[in-house]
């Protein structure tokens, strides 16, 4: 078969030849009909991500929609970090898969499942979501972060709250649910738009997050109230300085969401729920869809960021 091969940390699969896929017990092996190339994806190319085995070569790929031996159109979640979605065919547990509606395009929920995921998850498993919250988004502009726009105001936040860099992204983003933004770079504006928020799903981590944090724990007019602030990405820096007052001064808990914080159980159990919703039109991901040929010059034309999710096509 064809797949995209890693062979070097750090440079763009290929598109080459590889061995077929050896499932294990219980594991069956899936014809890959489209690919999301999602930031975790980026991250295991290139050997960054906290799960890396750092091994090569590998093929990334962390989900992906397929069709099955009994002949259904499933998407899929992938278990391995090296022998991933991106190929031709891949061994897929049946378990981590649900079907998709008749008449729902592959690719558009290959690009959207994983973004509407981290959200998702986020809320549903990471803290106790209360009702009618009121909820900041950093990192709004990307494709997770607009998700979770549209995943924050399904699941019950009263008030949604987007900031971002990309001005131009953001000025769009009340179309899909958010009462008010705020440029990421405006700390003053953040902490007034957010200061009695419930939760905040961090997408940047860094120096941006912390600036938030500053500016929106000093500015709470209920000092004890519960913030869940929850850090689900880190486009802005793997680090952060959190100050310690933030955290003696306010109910501020800080939490993450992603692989190791989350089962595999909890992410398989809302599958069904967000492959409908994206299949209905309800949250919606905007994609670019390149043959799995061209992975190598998409791969680099692409970057790592921007609102439109980039998927491979088989």
């Amino acid at each position: 078969m064809y797949a995209a091969v890693v062979n070097s940390f750090g440079a763009a699969p290929v598109w080459q030849s590889f061995p077929e896929p050896e499932p294990r017990s219980g594991e069956v092996v899936v014809d890959v009909l489209a690919a999301g190339v999602h930031p975790r994806v980026r991250s295991q190319a290139d050997g960054s991500h906290y799960t890396s085995e750092g091994s090569l070569p590998l093929i990334p790929g962390v989900d992906g929609v397929g069709r099955f031996p009994d002949g259904t159109t499933r998407y899929f979640a992938v278990a391995s970090d090296t022998r991933g979605s991106m190929a031709e065919r891949v061994a897929v547990d049946p378990r981590a898969s649900v079907i998709i509606p008749e008449g729902a395009d592959p690719a558009a929920i290959a690009a959207a499942a994983n973004p509407v995921m981290s959200s998702w998850v986020a809320l549903r498993h990471r803290i106790s979501f209360p009702r009618d919250a009121r909820v900041l988004i950093l990192g709004a502009t990307g494709a997770a972060g607009t998700a979770a726009v549209q995943v924050a105001r399904h699941l019950g936040a009263a008030q949604v709250i987007a900031s971002g860099r990309n001005v131009a992204r953001l000025a769009g983003l009340p179309g899909l649910g958010a009462d008010e933004i705020v440029p990421l770079g405006d700390i003053d504006a953040i902490g007034r738009a957010a200061a009695d928020v419930d939760v905040v799903l961090d997408y940047v981590w860094g120096e941006p997050a912390v600036d938030a944090m500053r500016a929106v724990v000093t500015a709470r007019t209920r000092k004890g109230s519960r913030l869940d602030w929850i850090t689900i990405g880190s486009s802005a820096g793997q680090e952060a300085q959190i100050p310690s007052a933030a955290l003696r001064s306010s109910g501020l808990t800080i939490v993450g969401s992603g692989q190791g914080s989350v089962g595999r159980s909890a992410f398989v159990a809302e599958l069904p729920e967000i492959v409908r919703v994206i299949a209905e039109g309800t949250i919606v991901s905007a994609s670019t869809d390149v043959p799995a040929s061209q992975v190598e010059a998409a791969w680099n034309a692409a970057g790592g960021s921007g609102g439109s999710r980039l998927v491979l096509t088989f």
